[in-house]
């Protein structure tokens, strides 16, 4: 378990057939990996039946790691609007677990997260698992790119609210910020 005074964030990427999640700790801006899984829910036939399964597996996290944020991944536009509204049931379902539990919840949007891990709003999900692995210092299984992605959107709040990368720009611009960030610089 992780010390006392430090913050644990649960990162959730949300789907209807596969739920990722990720757990770190932070303390003294630091993030460390606790956990990660996918929740695999392609062998249920019924809707409902995975929503309750993605509430329940959401509230014994939450209730397990007590985390002080939930960072959930907001659901994106594609070209089928079908795909939406699952990712969206997905998505409540979790942020209601949280939400039950008086956790607050932050979503961030696909390209947001992936540009705060990566640099490129567009990057792969292999892009994303290897910065995970770097930034935390761990390896990882290719196998568990819905985990990493998780994990990803527990780092991208991390970030947020320690020096909030959309406002980089407004407070010195981005050599302030690789100054005052040197632990988010990759070599």
């Amino acid at each position: 378990m992780p010390q006392k005074d430090s913050k644990i964030i649960l990162g959730i990427d949300p789907g209807t057939n596969l739920l990722g999640y990720g757990v770190i700790s932070v303390s003294d801006k630091k993030p460390s990996f606790l956990d990660m899984g996918v929740l695999d829910l392609r062998k249920e036939k019924s809707a409902y039946t995975k929503l309750a399964k993605i509430f329940q597996k959401v509230s014994s996290l939450a209730e397990y790691y007590h985390p002080d944020a939930v960072a959930c991944e907001s659901p994106f536009y594609g070209k089928n609007a079908q795909v939406i509204l699952k990712l969206g049931r997905a998505q409540g379902a979790a942020i209601t677990a949280a939400a039950m539990q008086g956790i607050e919840v932050f979503e961030y949007a696909p390209r947001e997260a992936k540009m705060a891990i990566v640099g490129n709003g567009a990057a792969s999900k292999e892009q994303v698992n290897i910065m995970v692995q770097k930034t935390l210092g761990v390896e990882f299984d290719p196998k568990w790119l819905d985990a990493t992605d998780a994990l990803g959107i527990a780092l991208c709040h991390h970030y947020h609210s320690i020096s909030p990368l959309s406002c980089a720009k407004s407070k010195g611009g981005w050599e302030k910020f690789l100054a005052d960030n040197p632990d988010r610089i990759v070599k």
